[in-house]
């Protein structure tokens, strides 16, 4: 196992050497300054799923909680990590917009589409409970689903962890003063897609390149 430990310390040696160098003085002002980060993304904690390249961040520009499926526990239950990193956020540091990104290929979506394969795993079983909402929604439209019901799940997922969101107290209220809006993505790993549904709408919308978008406006 030494040999990943290396590896690991051979990246180190090019973000100092490479990123961190390139871009000292962004990184000397994120050291001398409060961070400000402008949005809160609840993510995956799938390792294919890299927040900070998807969105062009840079240091403080975002403020990230990653779990199994991109849940959002309703507001109510046992207070956890995500709870707490969301009235950080949104409290705290003001957050002006918070999104839920899931992605394609999630295990954990495909681990509430096959509840058997999480027999060995009880601690993960009872967290993708979050889901089971979703799980009910995409079921039911399993028919029309055909053979995408995995990105059906996943699309709903992230609308129902949504609709957990707005039971924070910390977010209901900011949404309601108009200091904050909220999103849903899903992010297709193999061709960098990226699909929003903007608060209200059910509908995810795909984020084109500048020049398509113009295109289209034109015509």
């Amino acid at each position: 196992m030494k040999e990943v430990l290396e590896q690991l310390k051979e990246g180190v040696r090019r973000f100092r050497t490479e990123v961190h160098e390139e871009n000292a003085e962004a990184y000397r002002r994120a050291a001398s300054e409060p961070q400000r980060p402008h949005t809160l993304i609840v993510a995956c904690a799938d390792s294919r799923v890299d927040v900070e390249t998807i969105t062009a961040s840079g240091p403080g520009d975002v403020f990230i909680a990653r779990n199994v499926g991109n849940m959002v526990p309703a507001y109510g239950e046992v207070p956890g990590g995500v709870s707490a990193v969301i009235e950080c956020a949104v409290s705290a540091l003001q957050v002006r917009h918070v999104v839920v990104c899931g992605h394609s290929d999630c295990g954990a979506m495909k681990a509430l589409l096959q509840p058997e394969s999480l027999t060995a795993m009880p601690t993960v079983k009872r967290w993708l409970n979050h889901g089971q909402a979703a799980l009910q929604v995409a079921e039911s439209l399993r028919a029309e689903a055909g053979g995408n019901l995995l990105s059906v799940l996943t699309e709903k997922n992230v609308l129902m962890q949504l609709a957990h969101l707005k039971t924070h107290p910390s977010v209901a209220g900011a949404m309601a003063r108009g200091e904050l809006t909220i999103s849903g993505w899903v992010y297709d790993i193999g061709s960098g897609e990226i699909r929003i549904a903007e608060d209200g709408s059910a509908v995810f919308e795909p984020v084109l390149p500048v020049s398509v978008s113009a295109i289209e406006a034109a015509g």
